[in-house]
């Protein structure tokens, strides 16, 4: 935050202090200082509602608003774990497909609790629903 402050960075010193506030107000929620992990879980909601904004402002048409929503959602990136590709996805899928035994698309409650734990964070919770239920549909 310092160094936006000094450098002049409004966009992302607004977005900091937005943060901040999130984190502050989950702090006081749950009136303990929040761990780690909860603290990425604050920063990936503040993402995901960036990314609902920009498809709603560009539904409506709304290209100032998008660009600043997006230029928010590239500061919060910074602050996330670095994602997973699909390629490292497809191999935790298959792992946990392996390790619960699942065999059918009826299996799909088994797979997705073992693959959101490794992957929480750092994939698109729709892209992991798809390719497991591609990989059980085989």
């Amino acid at each position: 935050m310092k160094t936006a402050l000094k450098s002049g960075e409004k966009e992302r010193l607004s977005t900091i202090r937005l943060l901040r506030g999130h984190l502050k107000d989950a702090e006081i929620d749950k009136r303990t200082a929040l761990t780690d992990e909860e603290e990425i879980g604050v920063l990936i909601s503040a993402a995901k509602k960036r990314r609902e904004s920009i498809q709603a402002y560009q539904a409506a048409g709304r290209a100032d608003l998008v660009a600043k929503e997006q230029a928010e959602l590239d500061i919060i990136s910074t602050y996330l774990p670095a994602p997973l590709d699909t390629a490292e996805v497809e191999k935790i899928i298959e792992a946990a497909i392996a390790e619960s035994g699942a065999q059918t698309i009826k299996d799909l409650g088994k797979v997705m609790p073992l693959v959101m734990s490794h992957t929480r964070g750092r994939a698109d919770g729709k892209l992991v629903s798809e390719l497991v239920r591609k990989k059980l549909s085989l």
